[in-house]
C-alpha cells in the first residue's frame, strides 16, 4: 500500500481512505475504513469513463451481479454508487498478498498450498457459476492469499450468462493474455469452462512460478494459448493431471469446478485451511501487514468527517472555488479550414445531472519545479470502454490491461516546456505575421469540465510559447480528480489577437488512462483570462477558464 499523494481523495462515500492499493486502466483502488471501523477496498473508476453511457450501463450491471457473490472464498461487494459523477464500488478487504506478489517476492508455493489454492478457487467458481455468472478474469493478481484461505476478487467484469445483450463490442474478449481461454481469444461463446481454463493456468503459476504459456508479448501469449500445449514445469502428481485437464483446448473436455474441488479436497477446502495452508514466509508477511493495518491513522483531524456532494458546490469545496463559467463558455463552430483538418468525431453525449460522489481531497498538488519533476497530465480523456478492461480484439490483437502496474507519474520534461516569464495579461495586440501575440505566452491554470459543465475534469495547466504555424506551441497538462495526470502537446494552427487555434495530441509518455487522439483546441482572451475549448465530443468537449500563473 502507498500513502495518499497530494490531490488524491481522502473520503469516498462513507469511507475514509487510508492509502492506495493499486491502479490501472480502469481506475484506482484505495484502502478505506467505514465509520463503524470496517476495512474495505474502494475502487474509483477514472472520471472520464463517466462520460460514456455504455460504460455506465455495464458498470451498473456488473455491480448488481457482483452483489450476488458472497461465497467463502470471495471478497463481497459491500457498497457502490454507479450513478455518481465518478462511479465507485467498495468490497470487503482481504488481508494478504496477491498470488503474483507472493511468488514474485518469495518462491512458488509448496504442493500442499497449491492443493488448497485450487480447492478454494474451485469452490468459489462453483458458487459463482451457480449464480449464472462467469468471472472472466481469473489470474494470479486477482487471487489473494489470506490466513483464512484464498480469495477470488475483482468481479467487476463478471457478466450474467443468461444475458440477452452483450455490452462489449462484437469480436472483443475480456480477460488477460496468458490466462484467457482459447474461446475467449477467438471471440467465441464464453461459459464457466473459460474460468476453469484460467484456474488451471493459475495453479501452474502458483506451483512453478511461471505461467503455462510464457511469452514476451501479448501476441505471442495469445498465439500459444490457442495453438500450443501448456508448459507444466515441475508440477507433479494429481495436481499436474488436473491442471492439464483444466487447460484443454476444448471447453467440453475440462472438468467442472465441483469435480475439481472434490478431487483436490474431498472433505472441503475449509478443513485443509484450518490445518494451516500457507508457507511460513507468507504467514509472516500477512501478520506484519495486519499489525500495520491496525496502526494506520485515519487522519480524522485533517479531513472532513462527512460525505461531500459532488456537485458544483462540492467542486468548489474540494478542488478550489467554483467557476460559474463552466456552462457558459462559448462553443463557436470551427472555421471551414479547421473543420476540413479536424478528424470526424461522433456527436457529444447528452448532458447528465451531476451525480453524488462523497469525496474530499488531499493537499493541493505541488507545482512542477525547475527540474521538471512535477506530475504530468493530459487534457484528452480515453473513453473506449474496452480500455477499462483487459480487452483483446481478434485479428488486430489489441490488448489493454486492467489494473496493471502503476504508470509512472514523474518524469523529465522537455526543457522547452518551461514557460516564459509572466508578462501580465493585457488584451492581445498584433505582432509579426505568423507569430503568437505576446499576451498568450506564459503559463495558465484553471478548473475544467465536460458535457456542459456537468462532469468536472480537474485542473488544466496550459503553457504557451512563441511558435509559427506547424510548430509546437505548448502543452496542456490535466490533473484529474483522483490524482492521475495526462499531457497533450499543442501544435500551432493559427494565432491572432482574437483567437489561438492549435491541434492537441496525447504525449507519448502518457499512461494507458490517457487518450492519444487528435483534437482541435481554441484559446480566446476574456479580460485577463483565457477561455479554453476543445472539439472532442468523445471527451464531452472539455472547457476551462484559465488564469495566468504568475
Amino acid at each position: 500500500m502507498r500513502p495518499l499523494e497530494a490531490g488524491e481523495p481522502t473520503v469516498i462515500g462513507p469511507y475514509r481512505l487510508l492509502g492506495r492499493l493499486g491502479s490501472g486502466g480502469m481506475g484506482r483502488v484505495y484502502l478505506g475504513r467505514s465509520e463503524g471501523g470496517r476495512t474495505v477496498a474502494v475502487k474509483i473508476v477514472h472520471p472520464h469513463f463517466a462520460l460514456d453511457e455504455e460504460f455506465r450501463a455495464r458498470f451498473r450491471n456488473e455491480v448488481e451481479a457482483a452483489r450476488l457473490v458472497g461465497g467463502d472464498w470471495t471478497a463481497p461487494v459491500l457498497d457502490a454508487d454507479p450513478e455518481a459523477a465518478v462511479p465507485w464500488v467498495a468490497t470487503g478487504y482481504a488481508a494478504g498478498p496477491s498470488l503474483t506478489e507472493a511468488v514474485r517476492e518469495g518462491a512458488p508455493l509448496p504442493a500442499h498450498s497449491v492443493r488448497v489454492l485450487g480447492a478454494g478457487l474451485a469452490e468459489a467458481l462453483a458458487h459463482v457459476h451457480g449464480l449464472g455468472l462467469v468471472h472472466r478474469d481469473v489470474k494470479p493478481s486477482n487471487v489473494l492469499l489470506t490466513l483464512d484461505g484464498p480469495r477470488l476478487i475483482d468481479f467487476g467484469i463478471a457478466r450474467a450468462t443468461d444475458g440477452t445483450a452483450s455490452l462489449t463490442a462484437t469480436g472483443v474478449s475480456v480477460g488477460s493474455p496468458g490466462y484467457m481461454a482459447p474461446e475467449q481469444i477467438l471471440g467465441k461463446g464464453v461459459t464457466g469452462a473459460a474460468d476453469v481454463f484460467s484456474l488451471g493456468a493459475v495453479l501452474v503459476y502458483g506451483a512453478t512460478g511461471q505461467p503455462p504459456f510464457p511469452g514476451d508479448s501479448s501476441a505471442a501469449l495469445l498465439y500459444k494459448v490457442v495453438h500450443e500445449e501448456p508448459e507444466l514445469g515441475a508440477l507433479r502428481g494429481d495436481v499436474r493431471v488436473l491442471a492439464a485437464a483444466c487447460l484443454a483446448k476444448d471447453p467440453a473436455a475440462r472438468p467442472a469446478p465441483e469435480e475439481l474441488a472434490r478431487r483436490l479436497a474431498p472433505e472441503g477446502a475449509a478443513r485443509l485451511v484450518a490445518a494451516g495452508w500457507l508457507p511460513g514466509p507468507v504467514v509472516e508477511r500477512v501478520s506484519r501487514s495486519a499489525v500495520r493495518l491496525l496502526d494506520l491513522d485515519t487522519g480524522a483531524g485533517d479531513a472532513p468527517s462527512g460525505p461531500v456532494a459532488f456537485d458544483k458546490a462540492a467542486v468548489g469545496g474540494a478542488f478550489g472555488p467554483p467557476d460559474p463559467s463552466y456552462a457558459s463558455l462559448p462553443a463557436d463552430a470551427p472555421s471551414p479550414a479547421d473543420a476540413e483538418e479536424a478528424p470526424a468525431l461522433s456527436a457529444p453525449p447528452p448532458p447528465r445531472p451531476p451525480g453524488k460522489l462523497s469525496v474530499s481531497v488531499a493537499a493541493t498538488s505541488a507545482p512542477e519545479g525547475p527540474n521538471g519533476r512535477g506530475r504530468k497530465v493530459s487534457c484528452t480523456v480515453a473513453l473506449a470502454v474496452a480500455g477499462a478492461l483487459a480487452a483483446v480484439t481478434v485479428g488486430t490483437m489489441f490488448v489493454l490491461g486492467m489494473l496493471s502496474k502503476d504508470e509512472p507519474l514523474n518524469g523529465s520534461r522537455d526543457r522547452n516546456d518551461q514557460p516564459p516569464a509572466a508578462t501580465g495579461a493585457p488584451r492581445p495586440t498584433e505582432t509579426a505575421a505568423g507569430k503568437v501575440p505576446e499576451a498568450y505566452l506564459g503559463k495558465w491554470s484553471g478548473k475544467a469540465a465536460a458535457s456542459g459543465g456537468t462532469i468536472p475534469l480537474g485542473t488544466f495547466e496550459v503553457t504557451l510559447r512563441q511558435a509559427k504555424p506547424g510548430e509546437r506551441v505548448g502543452t496542456v497538462v490535466q490533473h484529474d480528480l483522483i490524482g492521475n495526470t495526462c499531457k497533450d502537446v499543442l501544435t500551432l494552427t493559427s494565432a491572432s489577437p482574437e483567437e489561438l487555434v492549435a491541434t492537441g495530441k496525447g504525449a507519448a509518455s502518457n499512461g494507458t488512462q490517457c487518450a492519444q487522439t487528435t483534437h482541435t483546441v481554441h484559446l480566446r482572451p476574456d479580460g485577463k483570462n483565457l477561455t479554453y475549448t476543445s472539439e472532442d465530443p468523445d471527451a464531452g468537449d472539455p472547457r476551462a477558464r484559465l488564469s495566468r500563473v504568475e
